[in-house]
């Protein structure tokens, strides 16, 4: 079972973002999109994520259409992390990442809250005030709302995650940390859809890879397939070197 994506396209004031976009993301994989900014990696999560309405193509959970599945059952199934998520109010720690529980046995929250904020390295923080913490720790407050969301007892369905630049404001430690929970959340048979910059994570840690340009995915595949110097190079316009061995990306 997979999410399916098919002829996908989307233009906003006759402006084309994507152009005929076709992928599928397994059960229990990481597939990374890569590109420039304006690609069209934010426009296809929240496509996925149902926050816009594709124009053309088709989006399948799991063999149905997304038009056929009511957001609440969506939510049951997907869970979203979005680039920019600005807080107003005052929140606490805890609040924020309770909005992102949708059970209906709320007894099961304070196991499942000790359990992913002690996953993320945030259970300290629990108790502060939200607008009063560091991006970086903002960043992974968001992360743990996300997973918390598929915190569920309707383990008999598949799951995914849709991140968009998850690591950004993220320091090395809690970088690598993050990139190894979705690991592990992959591993439990969750599918995982992440947009990132940096391409030594990706090249690193993801099942698969997609580069993309100009609304278009122009390589997809392995990241051995997909990660070389001329494909890089011809997506990005800029020189860049691999040593493939100790896999490390290198910009001039």
């Amino acid at each position: 079972m997979s999410v399916k994506v098919k002829n996908l396209s989307f233009e906003i004031n006759n402006k084309k973002i994507l152009n005929n976009i076709s992928f599928e993301i397994q059960k229990g994989e990481v597939l990374t999109f890569l590109g420039p900014n304006g690609s069209g990696k934010s426009t296809i999560i929240d496509l996925l994520s149902g926050t816009k309405k594709k124009k053309k193509g088709e989006i399948f959970f799991d063999n149905t259409e997304i038009e056929k599945i009511n957001i609440k059952n969506q939510s049951l199934i997907r869970s979203t992390m979005a680039q920019s998520q600005e807080i107003f109010y005052d929140f606490f720690v805890k609040e924020i990442i309770e909005l992102g529980w949708i059970q209906h046995k709320n007894e099961n929250f304070k196991d499942a809250l000790q359990k992913v904020t002690k996953e993320c390295g945030i259970y300290n923080l629990i108790d502060v005030k939200f607008n009063a913490l560091s991006g970086g720790e903002q960043q992974r407050i968001h992360f743990a709302r996300t997973l918390i969301q598929l915190y569920n007892d309707y383990k008999e369905s598949n799951r995914y995650f849709f991140l968009d630049e998850p690591t950004a404001n993220l320091d090395i430690t809690h970088e690598i940390n993050l990139i190894k929970i979705i690991k592990e959340k992959s591993k439990e048979g969750f599918g995982v859809l992440i947009a990132l910059h940096d391409l030594n994570l990706a090249y690193n840690f993801s099942d698969r890879i997609a580069l993309l340009k100009n609304g278009e995915i122009k390589y997809i595949g392995k990241p051995s397939e997909v990660i070389t110097e001329k494909k890089l190079q011809e997506i990005y316009n800029t020189p860049i070197s691999i040593d493939k061995n100790n896999r490390f990306i290198k910009y001039y």
